[in-house]
């Protein structure tokens, strides 16, 4: 029992480095599959502050201005509308639950690479009339599970079906949690005075620096200081560099739990240089030299500390696999981070067994048999 619970202190080691390495790699390996997916070509123009720190505002021309970049190969808005959406009109105006409206021009979609999970997007003929796609989170928060023309929101006081569910968004989450209503609704029974308050610009991956350079200035000629511009994709590349930053913390917990099942099979070795003393003895007698004692306590290290190994590698993996998919993620464990743990047990091992494999091997015969 002693035995299996140091191995099992070496395994519990492994078995977290190599869980935390493998969700690590798995996770940005998802998350460049993603951005693969989606490009990082993404670029977005919002309005900032002006000189008195009051809110600016885009020009109503700033898309098409906009598209008169060269490399950029398309571009669309939206725009932030004052009112609020609802489930009825029975709730109370401080229960909204933070749910914007925005105004969407047709060819969002395509720009910022978002799909619809449920229904459809809107139409030529939707987009003039109280019609509504919802973003994950806020269908969520409205409690619609799917498109229903019997199943109504409220969007500013007006009864709008809901035509629509679309997928999270990855690179625009401002999205996630709004209602997108139609340009010419929008403006005609909402109220919105048809300024844009987010551009987003597809540029030729080859131009993105060159075109981010000069998008404030063309979306806002009269006012370029007065313009916010992002590249979405950057917000997720510092994501995986926190991540990165958290799985080192994590690597060291794992190797001080290493560190504590090295101690454990020292420990047990030393524990079992004393009960064998006899044995010990016996074989010295025997025949044996000091160096097959040697060569015997210091094998029973190595294959103690590399049992636990393997047995925490399968078990990291485990762990990794099992995670991976409940995310919907392909498994990505590095193989040096296999072959790295098999090597840590072992050297764990050796460095466990050198001091009781010395001591059993100083033992002279007379002392090992009588004492």
């Amino acid at each position: 029992m002693r035995v299996v619970l140091s191995a099992l202190g070496i395994a519990i080691g492994i078995a977290a480095m190599v869980a935390v390495v493998g969700i690590s790699s798995s996770s940005r390996a998802e998350l460049d599959r993603m951005l693969d997916d989606l490009g990082t070509n993404l670029l977005s123009a919002s309005p900032g502050t002006d000189l008195f720190g009051a809110q600016a505002a885009l020009p109503t021309e700033a898309v098409s201005m906009v598209r008169r970049i060269g490399p950029v190969e398309s571009s669309t808005s939206t725009g932030a509308v004052d009112v609020r959406a609802y489930r009825s009109d029975r709730i109370p105006a401080a229960e909204s639950g933070g749910i914007g409206v925005r105004a969407a021009d047709l060819d969002l979609l395509d720009t910022v690479g978002a799909t619809v999970a449920q229904g459809t997007w809107l139409t030529e003929a939707s987009s003039r009339f109280p019609a509504v796609v919802l973003g994950k989170v806020a269908a969520e928060r409205l409690g619609i599970g799917h498109p229903d023309p019997r199943v109504l929101v409220q969007v500013g006081g007006v009864p709008c079906v809901v035509v629509g569910i679309l997928d999270a968004v990855p690179l625009a989450p401002e999205l996630d949690s709004s209602v997108l209503a139609g340009r010419q609704f929008a403006a005609q029974q909402l109220g919105w005075d048809g300024h844009p308050t987010r551009v987003y610009a597809r540029a030729a991956p080859a131009q993105v620096d060159a075109v981010r350079s000069v998008l404030g200035a063309t979306a806002n000629p009269a006012a370029p200081n007065e313009v916010d511009v992002s590249r979405p994709s950057d917000a997720l590349a510092a994501q995986e560099a926190t991540d990165a930053a958290f799985t080192g913390l994590l690597l060291g917990l794992g190797g001080v739990a290493l560190l504590v099942g090295g101690i454990g099979v020292a420990n047990t070795m030393v524990i079992s240089v004393l009960e064998r003393r006899a044995e010990i003895g016996l074989r010295r007698s025997l025949g044996a030299t000091r160096g097959h004692i040697r060569r015997q306590f210091l094998v029973e290290s190595l294959v103690l500390s590399t049992l636990g190994g393997i047995g925490g590698v399968v078990l990291g993996w485990l762990i990794t696999a099992g995670y991976a998919t409940t995310q919907g993620w392909d498994v990505a464990v590095p193989v040096l981070v296999v072959v790295a743990g098999v090597g840590l047990t072992v050297l764990t091992g050796a460095v466990a067994g050198i001091l009781p494999a010395v001591r059993a091997a100083r033992l002279s015969p007379t002392e090992a048999l009588t004492g």
